[in-house]
């Protein structure tokens, strides 16, 4: 059984969700791109996620989103499905889409978490090998300097959306917003931080792709590979997979970060033991997301901080 997640209003997160046996099913061309993109945008503006990066490598996807309302799971759900009926019409495939392992959800407690993370995602493509820097990626993805002035725009995708149902506009626009620990006056030295640490990055694939004796793939051979290839590159299996991150030097932050989880995780069997001996009155911790929504179970008003 999963651990339980605390689901709080709020919260910033670094969501990864792999293909079916890495398999190269979002190459990204023109039509995957488009429909990443519209996906994204109508599910975002459904559910009031706020989207601060994101890159659509061919095996996977990675985001950065914000959370005002603790529906995440909510988005996700309709996002990935979406994503999921739209591939299967545009590369005509059978079968699952998605990886059978969970969607990776990790919170981002701190500025350092935020900025590493972004970070991170946008030197995918470079770290995989695909392309020299971040910016060359072609498939969907977000620029450093778009964060909080940006957007994405695409327009509905012919394969899988009723033109004719409202719930699928003709253009879909997705704002990249700040994420909100950023203030205004202060998102220019936030976009540098993440260029920064992106430049880290860039360098160290740099450094390891000339120690192998290798070369970057480029944009076109990258647009060009099977989508029905898999990716052969080692991946540890069952590889840890965090729940939080503060960033790199924030033992403090890592040590309450770490007690709140453990807080909640105990609060929460404490509660559902209760629940399973038909103790109906059982109150489970703030944060409590599928026992509230599917089971009306109580949940108590004091939010466990982890900051």
């Amino acid at each position: 059984m999963s651990q339980p997640r605390d689901i709080a209003p709020g919260a910033t997160y670094l969501i990864t969700r792999r293909a079916l046996r890495r398999h190269l099913l979002f190459r990204p061309d023109a039509a995957i791109t488009q429909l990443i993109v519209y996906a994204l945008a109508v599910s975002a503006r459904r559910y009031n996620i706020e989207v601060h990066a994101l890159c659509a490598m061919s095996s996977h996807l990675h985001l950065v989103v914000t959370d005002p309302n603790g529906v995440l799971p909510r988005f996700l759900q309709f996002f990935h499905r979406i994503v999921a009926l739209g591939t299967k019409v545009l590369r005509t495939w059978e079968g699952p889409v998605w990886d059978h392992d969970a969607t990776s959800v990790v919170r981002l407690l701190t500025r350092a978490a935020v900025v590493e993370k972004i970070a991170y995602v946008l030197a995918n493509p470079v770290a995989a090998g695909l392309v020299r820097h971040a910016h060359e990626w072609p498939g969907a993805k977000v620029d450093v300097g778009e964060i909080g002035r940006g957007e994405l725009r695409a327009t509905r995708p012919s394969a899988y959306f009723d033109p004719e149902n409202p719930r699928w506009p003709e253009q879909a626009t997705l704002p990249l917003a700040l994420p909100p620990a950023i203030e205004q006056d202060s998102a220019d030295g936030f976009r540098g931080a993440v260029a920064a640490e992106l430049a880290r990055h860039e360098a160290q694939a740099h450094a390891e792709v000339a120690r192998q004796g290798l070369r970057f793939l480029g944009t076109e051979e990258a647009s060009k590979v099977s989508p029905y290839e898999r990716a052969t590159s080692f991946e540890a299996l069952r590889d840890r997979n965090p729940t939080f991150a503060v960033g790199r030097g924030q033992g403090g932050a890592w040590r309450i970060a770490a007690t709140a989880v453990r807080t909640f995780r105990a609060s929460y069997r404490a509660a559902l033991e209760r629940w399973r001996a038909g103790v109906r009155s059982a109150v489970f911790p703030a944060g409590t997301w599928w026992m509230r929504i599917f089971h009306g179970a109580s949940v108590t008003d004091a939010v466990l901080t982890t900051m």
